[in-house]
């Protein structure tokens, strides 16, 4: 009895092995890899807007005037052709100088878009370049002159009488990094800063330029300059093109 019960429970657990090989086998069954290929349709056309940041400070600085329309046109699925054309006024005050600087400005270059969007979006992450051309004219509205070597005993001399200086330009090259974000169907949000180096300037005879339209303030001591901007604009879309997206998935052999 000993060994017909040794027997049947030899078989019972070789059942049970063969169940738990058969369950194991079963479930890591062989799988294979495929392509699933999906297609979503990207925009492209005409992006126009404003810079929101110039009509702000309209609104808010009594010494500042201006507006600035940019725009942008889908070349490739990254390369972008981009412009800005403003007009500005400024007027600059300090203790011994009031000058007041209107002019208009166009600007135009390529942005490259370097964020890989997910499915259908259409955000940028971007890097531009721009060539801006300025024409301007100032107005020197008073001034004061100042004598060193009697500042502590001589009153200052003011020159109230104003004096227009025409007919002004200036050339510059900008770098700008930005980003454009979609908020719903065909409207963005975008913000960028600029560094700019100035390439020529007309000035005036025993004069200087304070402040160049699209160039913004400069300095005696150096060539460059910088800004930034805060626009929304609206995609007008002109056509689509396909967009392949392949996605990897498993299924059972």
């Amino acid at each position: 009895m000993k060994t017909q019960h040794m027997y049947v429970s030899t078989i019972t657990r070789s059942v049970i092995l063969l169940l738990l090989f058969s369950t194991i086998a079963f479930a890591q069954e062989e799988k294979k890899t495929v392509n699933d290929t999906l297609v979503y349709k990207q925009k492209y056309g005409l992006r126009v807007g404003a810079d929101i940041s110039k009509l702000a400070r309209t609104f808010f600085d009594d010494n500042y005037t201006g507006f600035e329309i940019m725009g942008d046109y889908r070349l490739t699925k990254r390369i972008f052709i981009a412009g800005e054309i403003g007009n500005e006024e400024r007027t600059l005050e300090y203790e011994y100088i009031d000058n007041t600087t209107k002019g208009s400005y166009f600007k135009g270059g390529v942005d490259i878009n370097f964020y890989k969007n997910w499915l259908d979006m259409e955000n940028l992450i971007y890097t531009g370049f721009r060539v801006g051309a300025s024409t301007f004219n100032q107005t020197r509205n008073s001034y004061t002159i100042y004598d060193v070597n009697n500042q502590y005993w001589d009153e200052p001399y003011s020159v109230e009488e104003s004096q227009d200086f025409d007919g002004l330009t200036a050339l510059w090259a900008e770098l700008q990094v930005g980003l454009k974000a979609e908020l719903f169907n065909n409207f963005f949000a975008g913000i960028n800063v600029q560094l700019k180096f100035l390439i020529s300037e007309k000035e005036p005879n025993n004069y200087e330029n304070l402040y160049i339209p699209g160039y913004n303030r400069t300095y005696d001591s150096s060539k460059f300059g910088s800004g930034f901007g805060f626009n929304l604009s609206y995609l007008v879309p002109i056509f689509k093109k396909d967009k392949i997206v392949i996605q990897e998935k498993q299924v059972e052999d």
